[in-house]
């Protein structure tokens, strides 16, 4: 990320704004997840963030620039089955508002931007795992909808014209900051309850990293370990 800063600045000079978007997922109970898979999700959602963050952080603090971290409806209520996604998104949603007070005198602005479902290969992907497939179609029906990339890109554009400190894309998400704190509470007992009957028809297991970019991290593991292992 420090080179890829450096590349930016020399091709189109100081960065005014920086948008922290790299995201995996996985899904599944959280005891049969695979230990390095459950912590690689933790290192590019929220790590990552930060990295991203600290790279262009001096562009940032020249220009008095902006940042806007992806963050998700997961930042705000957390969901059975998704356990290291949304630790993550919780993470980067207080690692944004601890930064954002930091800032604030040195006048960069922080935004945080919480997203539902977009029609990624990484949720195309989820559709295809029972697990996640099911844990959407229990959801509120405003909350299953699946949105296109260009509608959500639209309102991160806006976003970052008006500096904005959290945008919501769909903006029904910003209700459920009202009520967040009922959440876990709501979430459990609905959980307690449906969970049991969804295992008895469909099996619960791990979905390993999802989409392009969970691939391709992946990929890019097994490279580094065959070459690690190959005989110099």
């Amino acid at each position: 990320m420090a080179r890829v800063a450096e590349a930016v600045r020399e091709r189109l000079g100081e960065a005014s704004v920086v948008v922290a978007n790299a995201g995996i997922a996985e899904g599944g109970p959280f005891a049969e997840s695979d230990p390095m898979t459950w912590r690689r999700v933790i290192e590019v959602n929220l790590i990552g963030s930060a990295i991203t963050a600290r790279s262009f952080l001096p562009d940032l603090l020249s220009t008095r620039g902006y940042f806007l971290q992806v963050a998700s409806l997961a930042s705000i209520g957390a969901a059975p089955l998704m356990s290291s996604y949304c630790a993550s998104k919780a993470g980067v949603e207080s690692f944004t508002q601890s930064l954002r007070a930091e800032l604030a005198a040195q006048h960069v602005r922080v935004g945080i931007a919480y997203l539902n479902w977009i029609e990624t290969d990484m949720v195309r992907d989820a559709d295809q795992y029972s697990v996640l497939r099911e844990l959407r179609a229990h959801m509120p029906p405003p909350a299953r909808k699946v949105y296109r990339p260009e509608w959500v890109a639209d309102r991160l554009a806006t976003a970052v014209e008006r500096r904005s400190t959290a945008v919501y894309a769909p903006a029904w998400l910003r209700t459920v900051q009202v009520v967040r704190a009922a959440l876990p509470i709501v979430v459990t007992h609905f959980s307690r309850r449906e969970l049991p009957r969804l295992a008895a028809r469909t099996s619960f297991e791990a979905t390993g990293l999802l989409g392009a970019g969970g691939r391709a991290d992946a990929d890019a593991a097994l490279r580094r370990a065959d070459a690690e292992d190959s005989p110099q």
